[in-house]
């Protein structure tokens, strides 16, 4: 990639693919996003909407559902649900160009392996710390955070140079974008995180700066979140020993966030629940570990999903 900004796709137009193609538009990047039909005709006919840090601005850029929207870029963001990877990626490898790289904007861990496995194509792994809704099809708020955290993972064709050229790019966007030396380490931290935060969010339809104020709820998300760390650990994970130090941290940077899996529930979807809690559940059965908090957080989450008629 060169100095200036290149052409991008985002794979996956939901609220965070939407915070990030507007971004990147607004700072001169020429963005294509590719989503659902429902999304892509409100923003053909009305813009990108984005509301971010007090302002609220329309943004032009493209929007098709066609993957073939990816062809030209240089840089695809992949911002699709974990269960959804995959597919996505199998949806792209056609059209991707020999030079491009992928960057894995997802929750849970694996996403990067896959991505590779089935486009051959450079892949950077990236951990959001940005808390994002969409408030209508074509109207994205950005309600706290601005980081995100950047790293290759082995085997999936990414480099330090590399890595350190994509989180420049970001930065231009107006993000900050880090570097980590060990983003294996990384993406377990978010694992913990996010199971700690998506499922509580999602069963009591209460943000985050609530369940921090409750002293049960704060137990409950502490354990399911050693949970987790015992599971990387045991799997040699380098995990360091302040792993919980800020474990409730977006109580406050993001107290009106409401998780991707409350979001989820509240549009009748299916959730990416079995890419969280119960990802830990079924590895740590593997292993001969137990995760109660996670194996019941998970249970609670199915069921409500059948409750709300969830759609894919």
């Amino acid at each position: 990639m060169s100095g200036t900004l290149p052409r991008v796709a985002v794979m996956g137009a939901g609220a965070l693919g939407c915070f990030f193609g507007g971004k990147l538009a607004q700072a001169g990047a020429q963005v294509t996003l590719i989503g659902r039909a429902a999304t892509v005709d409100a923003i053909k006919r009305d813009g990108l909407t984005l509301e971010s840090g007090g302002a609220t601005e329309k943004v032009s850029l493209d929007a098709v559902t066609d993957p073939g929207g990816a062809r030209g870029a240089k840089l695809v963001l992949v911002c699709v649900k974990s269960g959804d990877t995959a597919r996505a990626a199998e949806a792209l490898a056609p059209n991707l160009d020999a030079d491009v790289v992928l960057v894995s904007l997802q929750n849970g861990v694996g996403n990067v392996e896959r991505i590779h496995a089935a486009t051959s194509r450079r892949v950077v792994a990236g951990l959001v710390y940005i808390g994002t809704n969409m408030t209508a099809p074509a109207h994205v708020r950005h309600s706290g955070g601005d980081r995100i955290v950047l790293g290759a993972v082995r085997g999936c064709g990414a480099d330090e140079a590399l890595v350190g050229e994509t989180a420049a790019m970001f930065r231009k966007a107006g993000t900050n974008a880090e570097v980590s030396a060990d983003i294996e380490a990384g993406l377990w931290h978010k694992l913990m995180l996010n199971c700690a935060y998506n499922a509580i969010c999602a069963l009591t339809g209460k943000p985050y700066g609530e369940m921090g104020a409750v002293p049960e709820i704060r137990a409950i998300m502490q354990e399911a979140a050693q949970e987790v760390i015992a599971l990387a650990r045991h799997k040699g994970a380098a995990i360091p020993a302040d792993v919980f130090d800020g474990l409730f941290t977006m109580t406050q940077s993001m107290p009106q966030q409401m998780s991707s899996t409350a979001q989820d529930i509240a549009k009748g979807r299916v959730t990416e629940i079995d890419y969280l809690n119960g990802y830990v559940v079924r590895e740590s059965e593997a292993l001969g570990l137990v995760a109660p908090v996670n194996r019941t957080l998970n249970a609670l989450v199915k069921l409500r999903e059948r409750q709300g008629d969830a759609a894919p």
